[in-house]
């Protein structure tokens, strides 16, 4: 059939209930002679199935338009629209970001209904194979809370991530040696009776009150203690990620760094080397000390980091609270604006909590006095 404007279509006639219509089928050349034939074929075929070929194709565009309507990454931007008013605007762009970057490139797309269990696995091993293991772990959490809107909204029937708790790949963890919290009176009582180096004892005190790394402590400068705001800003280079990371000090960690600067705030490393002020303190330094008051192959200086964390998560502090004070974010793959300040007002709070917590653990028995 040609139109006025010279264009020239495939259609086909056909009768339902003895009222002729007219089934469009395309343009020509864009569609071939043989493809309108096939097309043709397939229309008479639903013709001689009972079935109305414009009426079938309403429907086949109706779905496709629900198909889009109920894509995993709409469903995605609704749940996050949702969630988002009672967050804090940081941590709402966080979770989107993370989203937008780790499953919407496989799975925004893609009808939530659809999505199988190994579909979402194979995502989560993409992730998992740039040794992202904790991005994986919360893509999955993030996606579960997805699915279960869909569920709650009528777009899908059901969460699939319950299926993968198994399949998902993890990072080995080697547990550093630590006390327990019973026995962490004790330590307190002695690390503040330390009779040592006076700097020694109270690099104990900081490395126990921010519960930081090595590196991180080891090689802390002057100009990253902000007094005023009671933050320590250690640089993104020193962490290695693309964002400072900010340790909230509390009155203690505040009490330990004014001690520190009137004994030897004239070098520029916050804590130097006692044999040479020009280079920063050894590691071994703070391990021999603990040696030396009695927990040789019972505490060191990481032991701290998972004493806190589990204290921390046993007394009711928000996981993400915590994993973020530890600067567990996953490195180089968090937005430097998200990722530095994150949760700071709750973090405060929590580091203000810990400070008091040592300083109680310390009091606990016979009491000594130092920092606390």
């Amino acid at each position: 059939m040609s139109r006025p404007s010279g264009a020239k279509y495939w259609r086909l006639k056909y009768r339902v209930d003895g009222t002729e219509r007219v089934h469009a089928i395309g343009v020509y050349p864009t569609v071939s002679l043989l493809a309108a034939r096939k097309a043709r074929d397939a229309i008479k075929a639903q013709i001689r199935g009972g079935l109305d070929p414009s009426h079938e194709k309403r429907r086949v565009k109706l779905e496709a338009g629900l198909r889009r309507t109920n894509s995993f990454e709409t469903i995605a931007r609704e749940w996050h629209e949702a969630k988002c008013q009672t967050w804090k605007s940081s941590y709402a762009d966080g979770v989107i970001s993370l989203i937008e970057k780790e499953l919407f490139p496989a799975l925004g797309a893609r009808p939530i209904a659809e999505i199988t269990p190994p579909e979402l696995l194979a995502v989560l091993r993409k992730i998992e194979s740039r040794g992202a293991f904790e991005m994986s772990k919360k893509s999955m959490q993030l996606a579960g809370q997805v699915f279960r809107f869909g569920v709650d909204t009528g777009r899908c029937e059901r969460d699939p991530t319950p299926d993968l708790k198994g399949a998902r790949k993890t990072r080995k963890v080697k547990h550093m040696a630590r006390v327990t919290e019973a026995e962490l009176p004790e330590l307190m009582r002695k690390i503040a009776a330390y009779d040592g180096d006076l700097p020694t004892r109270l690099a104990l005190q900081f490395m126990a009150l921010t519960f930081v790394r090595t590196g991180e402590m080891r090689f802390a400068e002057w100009p990253e203690f902000d007094e005023a705001k009671a933050a320590w800003r250690i640089p993104a280079e020193r962490m290695k990620m693309p964002s400072p990371h900010i340790v909230p000090l509390s009155t203690q960690a505040r009490e330990v760094i004014r001690q520190i600067r009137e004994l030897i705030g004239r070098w520029k490393w916050v804590f130097p080397s006692r044999s040479n002020t020009q280079k920063p303190i050894s590691e071994n330094t703070v391990l021999f000390a603990l040696y030396r008051i009695g927990y040789h192959s019972q505490m060191t200086w990481h032991g701290f980091r998972g004493l806190a964390s589990t204290i921390l998560n046993e007394n009711g502090f928000e996981p993400d609270w915590i994993e973020r004070q530890l600067a567990h974010s996953e490195r180089n793959d968090v937005r430097a604006a998200y990722s530095h300040a994150q949760y700071l007002p709750e973090r405060r709070r929590m580091m203000q909590w810990w400070g008091d917590f040592l300083g109680k653990m310390r009091l606990s028995g016979s009491p000594i006095i130092g920092v606390g």
